[in-house]
């Protein structure tokens, strides 16, 4: 990602999402929190998002250290459930 501005918003529907700011169109991710995740969070809502955006957005900023052949452009993306500690 170059240095563009980003911001966080909080859409209607309650998920937190990052944006280009000044623009509409549709967010670059969104987090959408459980019922049960949002009754332990309380309001820490926001903060916790953020700091997962900031987190994402580091990972995208040293992406080339992750592994090569880490993700093949021949690889299915196909939804997996995966448990990672």
């Amino acid at each position: 990602m170059s240095s563009e501005t980003f911001e966080i918003i909080e859409l209607a529907n309650g998920d937190v999402a990052l944006r280009r700011a000044g623009h509409k169109e549709d967010p670059l991710v969104r987090i959408h929190f459980s019922a049960e995740s949002l009754q332990f969070l309380r309001d820490h809502k926001v903060a916790i998002a953020r700091a997962m955006l900031e987190a994402g957005i580091e990972a995208v900023q040293n992406i080339d250290d992750l592994e090569p052949g880490y993700l093949d452009e021949d690889d299915e993306l196909l939804p997996i459930n995966h448990t990672v500690h």
